[in-house]
């Protein structure tokens, strides 16, 4: 008997477009010997074909698991996960509180600070009270503006003086409500999958070579000249590092499926920061969450095929849980 999956994509968010090609590769994965799909699509605007899935438990009979594929907000922060849970569905990736968490930069640090986790320096200022004048006095130039809330590098500028401040601000405030302000990590960038539920493993790293200053949005999408360096050309110390990094980041917001959790190796210092997990990494033809799984011995049908598992996994032991006295 086949599996339905209902497939989530598109959606309200800066990375729409990002979401439709990650959707399109993870549907052609699926073997149709095995699965059947069913396609939910959101237009930028919000508005679901076909109609939403409800929130209530039973309402949709026909589905067996959900894989969602909204990268960014209304869709990676909790919201979509929140609806599945009411809805008494599985899904693919992380539950409502870590996706939340990770979705949000500032919390993210947070948490990894509480857990002794290596994080960079940042200040955090709300778009109603931006003001530049301390943070150009605290903070040595270059440092990086970003939205605290937004993915795919969407509203992000690298800023190289006082002059460039306050309309690299404005920018991300542009996206989110919050914005956080970091000094800027001179050295290398590096990615790292994580795949489980209870016990989650984490691939060989990768090192991302931008062909623009930093890796933006353009970079990641539209231009093509980034290159990759898989595996990331680290020592067998650095590699072991990132990789217990990584899992620690994982396990330390309650993250389950999948995350992309990526990283700053500091040229003067040697020393990794975490920089930001991935609740719902991308799946597109260069995304590199795939790529480094296929390059630990998991190709990409493989792993869709294990993250339905994990989510039915995790579904069935929910199972086990009183909600009610």
């Amino acid at each position: 008997m086949k599996t339905t999956v209902a497939v989530i994509y598109g959606g309200r968010s800066g990375e729409h477009e990002i979401s439709i090609r990650s959707a399109k590769s993870i549907m052609a994965a699926l073997d149709r010997d095995r699965y059947d799909v069913m396609e939910y699509f959101i237009d930028p605007m919000g508005k679901w074909a076909p109609e939403p899935i409800l929130p209530e438990p039973g309402a949709q009979p026909e589905i067996d698991v959900v894989f969602p594929v909204l990268h960014g907000t209304f869709g990676e922060d909790g919201t979509v996960q929140g609806l599945l849970e009411l809805a008494d569905l599985p899904y693919v990736g992380a539950a409502v509180l870590a996706s939340s968490v990770s979705m949000d930069k500032e919390m993210t640090k947070r948490i990894c600070m509480e857990r002794d986790l290596p994080v960079v320096e940042y200040v955090v200022q709300a778009r109603h009270e931006l003001d530049p004048a301390p943070i150009a006095k605290g903070f040595p130039f270059p440092v990086f503006v970003k939205p605290a809330n937004l993915g795919s590098s969407v509203g992000i500028s690298k800023v190289h003086t006082a002059a460039e401040l306050e309309p690299a601000m404005r920018l991300a405030a542009e996206f989110d409500r919050k914005i956080i302000v970091e000094r800027a990590i001179i050295g290398r960038e590096l990615e790292c999958a994580v795949l489980g539920n209870d016990d989650p493993v984490a691939s060989l790293p990768c090192e991302i070579l931008p062909s623009k200053e930093f890796y933006d949005y353009e970079d990641k999408y539209l231009l093509d000249r980034a290159q990759f360096r898989l595996p990331a050309e680290l020592s067998e110390e650095q590699t072991a590092e990132l990789r217990r990094l990584a899992v620690e980041c994982f396990r330390a917001v309650g993250c389950e499926g999948m995350a992309r959790v990526d990283f700053l190796l500091e040229s003067a210092t040697g020393k990794l920061y975490l920089n930001e997990i991935n609740t719902i990494p991308g799946f597109t033809s260069i995304s590199m969450y795939p790529k480094m799984w296929e390059h630990s011995g998991l190709g990409f049908a493989a792993l869709v095929d294990r993250l339905i598992e994990l989510a039915l996994e995790r579904h069935a032991a929910r199972k086990a849980t009183r909600f009610t006295r």
